[in-house]
């Protein structure tokens, strides 16, 4: 293909037959879409006894201006699809799912006022209908992020959805919901215009839906629709679990919550651990060897034990790697892109000092155009080894506090990998190989921080944090605090503390406080990327062993964790304005739970940062 088109994106549409209330449904499963041709694509196999269309009934519309055709007795499997275009013509092209019952899919083209919607070409070979456009280009996201270091993001996102329906309509169930936030939603009508109508307002997350979680001799299969991102393992210890999470995600009610055995060490729980996103945790003696393993429609995730997988089981079909492309995003983000012939299986195993990639059904690659298209990259120490029988491995080394993102194209046919390098900032400097540590009790003094009563901000944090300082010195690190009794220190002392003493990490703790007296729960801040990995170590641990409303991470600009050169967190351990959280603050029990999470989050950020 011409090099001044980008990536070439071909999107495989398999449409098939079955017999659903004595109608032959087509089910569509991918959106095709080839940029350097500008041809849409809806291949149905030959064997299939009818064509998808007899005839094109191409429908103009105004305000704005577009022409759609409907393919009857047909199902949308995948997300609707929404591509916009950066050129004159063709603006937009959207797929989705315009009916049920019956089974309709819309194909909308929006177009300028210079088009003439005549010009849209309808090609048919064999059963192949294609639609010829007039060579736009493509500006839509092609790639699907299927794994993340970062625990929080701006991609993020609920879809607040109101649904329009007669008082007396049966209540929705969560399957009902998902299937028009992923696809179109229906306005009902009342039958007599004398019927009261309720606004329902919905509050979805419209990435992915987990329908089904199956224990598998190999590990546990998450099943669903959608598109499935996983985030950055967590580890935990007594006991020992390894933590996954899965953002813009919601969980069937009826698997939320449940347990499952998986072998006789290993089981896995499910839950929807906030509103858009669940949380997979496994408790296992060998949380290392486990890793997510995507299918190649990026709807099922395996998470695998890689020492009792058999990978040649996951797939039919082997694939070549046939082209080696790069990006320079910046001064600091790479990415490399991976074309292949056929879609890919592969898992994702990834710690602080390396990415992994197992390219399962992937046979055969270039090595010399891979090491020249790589040379003098972010890339150039990656390797590339065969596996036993068939498959692949794909290592790259990464520094620590490296922020890692992949993504695979829609047909599962292009796998880009992309890594954000660290700032550079004065390497740590330890005391006989000894990990120090800079602790700082917030507020202090004349500076009393949130107060309720004769209960105050300084007090509470002061204690936290003497405790936590015995627990880790107790475990032989070095610790220092910026303050070890009730005195007033600036927050540019504070500071200056840190930077004198060059710790590995530094921790400030707080009591959070709101006007809502409703509000409990932890929360932990950030601002540097080099602080994330820190964050989301300590944060999972108080968020685990402290029964409080778990608020997340923050990306936030508080002065101390901004201006220290070492990875730095801000912790927020409760609301000082809630009566029933004030009270458990103050008492003993809570500030030892909440003291040995934050060591236990700090010792786990090490163990991972060897």
């Amino acid at each position: 293909m011409k090099k001044i088109f980008i990536t070439i994106i071909l999107f495989l549409i398999s449409i098939f037959t079955q017999n659903v209330f004595a109608e032959d449904v087509f089910k569509i499963t991918a959106a095709n879409f080839d940029t350097s041709n500008s041809l849409i694509v809806l291949n149905i196999p030959d064997e299939s006894e009818k064509p998808v269309l007899d005839e094109i009934k191409l429908v103009e519309m105004e305000n704005p201006r577009r022409a759609y055709f409907d393919i009857p007795s047909s199902i949308l499997i995948i997300p609707k699809q929404d591509w916009n275009f950066n050129c004159k013509g063709i603006t937009r092209v959207r797929i989705n799912q315009f009916t049920t019952n019956p089974n309709t899919v819309r194909v909308v083209i929006y177009y300028d006022d210079d088009f003439n919607p005549s010009d849209l070409k309808f090609i048919r070979i064999k059963n192949n209908l294609i639609i010829k456009l007039k060579n736009p280009e493509w500006s839509d996201n092609y790639f699907h992020r299927t794994y993340r270091d970062e625990h929080a993001s701006a991609s993020d996102f609920y879809e607040y959805l109101t649904v329009e329906v007669p008082d007396d309509t049966p209540k929705e169930s969560i399957a009902d919901q998902i299937h028009q936030a992923f696809n179109t939603t229906v306005q009902q009508t009342p039958k007599m215009d004398s019927e009261p109508r309720v606004k329902k307002d919905l509050k979805l997350n419209t990435k992915y839906y987990i329908s089904q979680i199956t224990p598998r001799p190999n590990g546990v299969l998450l099943s669903g629709f959608g598109s499935v991102t996983i985030e950055k393992p967590m580890i935990l210890q007594n006991p020992q679990r390894i933590v996954y999470d899965i953002p813009n995600t919601l969980v069937n009610r009826e698997i939320r919550n449940s347990e499952y055995q998986i072998n006789e060490t290993d089981k896995v729980k499910i839950g929807q651990f906030e509103v858009n996103k669940a949380r997979i945790v496994i408790t296992t003696p060998d949380v290392t060897k486990y890793i997510p393993v995507y299918s190649t429609d990026n709807q099922s995730l395996l998470l695998a034990r890689l020492d009792k997988l058999n990978h040649t089981s996951l797939f039919n079909n082997t694939s070549d790697i046939i082209s080696y492309n790069k990006e320079k995003n910046d001064s600091r983000t790479s990415s490399m892109i991976l074309s292949f012939n056929h879609p890919i299986v592969h898992g994702i195993d990834r710690n602080n000092s390396r990415l992994v990639i197992y390219l399962y059904n992937v046979a055969r690659y270039n090595e010399d155009n891979y090491n020249t298209t790589y040379k003098n990259t972010a890339f150039e120490n990656s390797s590339l080894t065969l596996l036993p029988q068939v498959g692949m491995k794909l290592v790259i080394p990464t520094e620590p506090d490296t922020l890692v993102n992949t993504y695979l194209g829609t047909d599962s046919k292009t796998l880009k990998v992309q890594i954000t390098l660290p700032k550079k900032t004065k390497p740590p400097v330890t005391s006989h190989g000894t990990r120090k540590i800079v602790i700082d009790p917030g507020h202090g003094g004349t500076d009393v921080g949130a107060i309720r009563g004769d209960i105050d901000e300084k007090s509470i944090t002061l204690d936290v944090s003497k405790r936590v300082c015995e627990i880790l010195q107790k475990k032989g690190y070095t610790v220092e605090m910026t303050r070890d009794t009730d005195k007033t220190v600036s927050l540019q002392d504070r500071v200056a503390f840190s930077e004198e003493r060059k710790p590995d990490i530094f921790v400030s703790i707080h009591v959070n406080s709101s006007e809502k007296p409703e509000i409990t729960g932890i929360e932990t801040h950030y601002y540097r990327q080099e602080s994330l990995s820190l964050a989301q170590t300590v944060h999972a641990s108080l968020a685990s062993n402290i029964d409080s409303n778990n608020r997340g991470l923050f990306k936030s600009k508080f002065y101390v964790i901004n201006h220290t050169t070492c990875p730095a967190i801000l912790v927020e351990i409760g609301f000082i304005s809630n009566d029933s959280e004030r009270a458990e603050l103050v008492s003993s029990k809570r500030k030892q739970a909440t003291a040995k999470a934050i060591a236990e989050g700090v010792e786990n950020y090490f163990k991972n940062n060897k």
